[in-house]
């Protein structure tokens, strides 16, 4: 079936439902379901930045390892990103 005659499905469909306003309900919230739905499932799969929880917490274990600086005021902060 093409897009077109999905959409003409879809259009006739809805005129027979518009007429029983629950009916026109129930669909409007599958709809916003669906929707939503798509939404999420696309943004699991397009987004490169997320990632799993014991990902997230490998990554700040692996942070908590590496060396790190520690400033008693800021002008000593100040004075290391000047420097960089």
């Amino acid at each position: 079936m093409t897009a077109l005659q999905l959409n003409t499905e879809i259009y006739r469909s809805l005129g027979i439902i518009s007429e029983d306003e629950s009916m026109l309900k129930k669909v409007a919230k599958y709809l916003s379901r669906v929707a939503g739905n798509m939404t999420n499932a696309r943004a699991k799969t397009d987004d490169p930045t997320l990632m799993s929880k014991e990902a997230f917490y490998a990554r700040i274990a692996e942070a908590e390892k590496s060396a790190s600086r520690t400033f008693a005021n800021v002008e000593e902060l100040d004075k290391y990103i000047r420097s960089l």
